[in-house]
């Protein structure tokens, strides 16, 4: 799939591309078309090559040479649409009379709307700068309008200061006579590349978008298989957990029930006694595995309905406690209790508020070495009571503290899985302490221990009855 990902990655780049090849063809065929039809318009406004211009003290005017008759010329150059240089001399009193080239005699003032014109026909409305060029003095003649400066009788070279006009690809010959030209109309764009791009940037972004979209897909699928996996493990592992949990008693009981029907022992009330309390003790344990059973049902149920009453925290606190403290005392450890707290009373589900607690503490008691310590705290805080749990525990690291509160996810000791449970003790807290409007976060360090803080708001606004 990857590959697959990668190959449209490089599909759409050359699609893009060409479609900004093609882009920049079509609009150059149209500059092309624009400018040779403003040639066509000049050339036909220039209809008579051979003006001369003729000038004296008080005025300057064009004569066509028929209009004069003339007994003496002087020519340099053999072309009539060829830049023309001399001097006619009358030796009289009418002034002198020289010939004046075709590019001279384009109007500038209609040039510009010739182009514009063109430009507009094809459709092409863009900001542009035009000049005429002159073959033979290698210099513009007429830049945007302007003529050209000039001192004495030629024109200051203006090539350099305009040299991506001069370099533009859209130009067109003027007044050619065979391998001869005049001149040339030249027109540039400046802001040709950013006209290109947004010409085909509905495509352009269509394109990313679509890309963009598929690898969202890509990543969101290689998520869910991930994560899926993920929960297939967990599950495989709450199974096995499961089937021994539920294995080791079932065995006991069935031991237990064969030896009081054994002769030998039927007789014995002490022993009949003895295994009675065996199975009765590993009855109470099934239970207590079936519950975390109930327990995932609730949090697969997700929108359950919470019981509400008044519920004295402190009392559920010693409780839980209480319970608790008998089996920390039988590896030489401590429960203690802070209670800082006069009015602790809350409106929540007091089954779910009394498993709560007790899934704390019984996870600070599996996760703790021999002779642990907890400290279950009680306090009231603005709006809300707060809970503190604290063991000195093995601690977490910090991908630990991220999964916590995953369901069936288990904090492993090593490469043992030594620590009885299904994983869902924790889970089923955030479950319970998010349905009550509350939060729950952990603070803990590596081989430091850890302290889960829960606060829990004493009129909550969560569903209920």
């Amino acid at each position: 799939m990857s590959t697959a990902l990668i190959g449209l990655s490089i599909i759409q780049f050359v699609w893009i591309k060409w479609s900004i090849d093609l882009s920049e063809r079509n609009f150059n065929d149209k500059v092309l078309i624009a400018i040779s039809r403003t040639k066509d318009k000049i050339q036909a406004d220039v209809k008579d090559p051979s003006i001369i211009t003729y000038a004296n003290r008080s005025k300057e005017k064009f004569i066509s040479e028929e209009q004069l008759n003339l007994r003496s010329k002087k020519y340099s150059g053999t072309s009539d649409w060829e830049r023309q240089s001399f001097d006619l001399t009358m030796g009289s009193k009418y002034g002198s009379l020289g010939y004046s080239s075709s590019l001279d005699q384009i109007d500038n003032k209609k040039l510009d709307d010739y182009i514009k014109h063109a430009l507009d026909e094809q459709g092409i409305r863009l900001d542009y700068d035009y000049g005429i060029f002159s073959s033979k003095l290698n210099s513009f003649l007429i830049i945007n309008g302007n003529h050209a400066v000039s001192i004495g009788d030629s024109p200051v070279s203006n090539v350099e200061s305009n040299k991506s006009l001069y370099k533009s690809d859209y130009q067109t010959p003027l007044f050619e006579n065979g391998d001869k030209v005049s001149g040339y109309l030249k027109v540039y764009f400046p802001d040709k590349g950013q006209y290109l791009i947004n010409s085909v940037l509905k495509n352009i972004l269509s394109s990313i978008l679509f890309t963009g979209l598929i690898l969202f897909c890509f990543v969101y699928t290689i998520n869910v298989i991930v994560r899926q996996k993920k929960v297939s493990e967990m599950k495989n592992d709450f199974i096995n957990n499961m089937t021994h949990e539920f294995k080791t008693p079932i065995a006991t009981i069935s031991l237990a029930s064969d030896s009081i029907l054994n002769s030998n022992i039927i007789g014995s009330k002490e022993k009949i006694k003895r295994f009675l309390g065996i199975i009765k003790q590993e009855n109470k344990r099934m239970l207590s595995q079936v519950e975390k059973v109930l327990q995932m049902a609730v949090l697969d149920q997700k929108d359950f309905t919470l019981n509400k009453t008044v519920v004295n925290m402190i009392e559920v606190v010693n409780r839980a406690a209480t319970h608790t403290r008998l089996l920390v005392e039988s590896r030489e450890g401590i429960v203690r209790t802070h209670i800082r707290s006069d009015n602790s009373n809350v409106m929540a589900d007091h089954t779910h508020l009394s498993n709560l607690v007790h899934n704390l503490l019984d996870n600070a008691y599996k996760y703790s070495p021999e002779k642990p310590e907890i400290d279950v705290t009680l306090e009231d805080i603005a709006k809300g009571v707060k809970i503190t749990v604290k063991d000195n525990g093995i601690g977490m690291t910090a991908e630990n503290k991220k999964n916590i509160f995953d369901k069936f996810y288990r904090v492993h000791t090593g490469n043992l899985h030594d620590v009885k449970g299904f994983g869902l003790g924790l889970s089923y807290v955030k479950a319970i302490v998010d349905a009550h409007g509350g939060t729950i976060s952990v603070q803990s360090e590596l081989g430091k221990g850890s302290s889960f803080m829960v606060f829990l708001p004493k009129e909550s606004n969560r569903k209920g009855n």
